[in-house]
């Protein structure tokens, strides 16, 4: 009884005189089209020189950030794990060129300075000079 209940209908929906519909569902946006800078690209690092030369720091202030020891700490200057300068002291930032004395035994060296044996190799070295101290000492007697 069921299945001739099912005949019916669907005869009726197709009958010859009505026309058959389907319904067509477009997109309601635009696809996306490439783009260049993709998310996988870092942002720059922005390496190099943060203070400049006879500017006053205080303590723990980066001087210079760095992939290669392009800069080498000098006088109350750190040289942090992956390449930073930063001060140790309060005082002025002056920043000097001086000949290196590599060890040519390292390998980096080697790399690096590969054919300039020879050679005199100057680099930048950056010092920070302490502020002038007080001048007031108390006397301790020697034990």
């Amino acid at each position: 009884m069921s299945f001739n209940i099912m005949q019916k209908l669907t005869l009726q929906c197709l009958k010859a005189d009505q026309p058959l519909m389907t319904t067509v569902r477009n997109a309601s946006k635009k696809t996306g089209g490439s783009t260049r800078n993709k998310k996988g690209h870092a942002r720059p690092k922005h390496r190099g020189w943060r203070v400049q030369d006879g500017h006053h720091v205080s303590e723990g202030t980066i001087l210079a950030t760095q992939l290669t020891t392009r800069f080498h700490p000098g006088l109350n200057v750190g040289f942090g794990r992956n390449g930073t300068l930063f001060a140790m002291e309060h005082g002025k930032v002056y920043v000097t060129c001086e000949p290196i004395d590599p060890n040519w035994d390292h390998t980096w060296i080697q790399r690096n300075y590969a054919g300039r044996q020879d050679q005199t190799i100057y680099k930048k070295f950056f010092n920070v000079i302490p502020e002038n101290q007080h001048q007031r000492f108390r006397l301790v007697e020697e034990i």
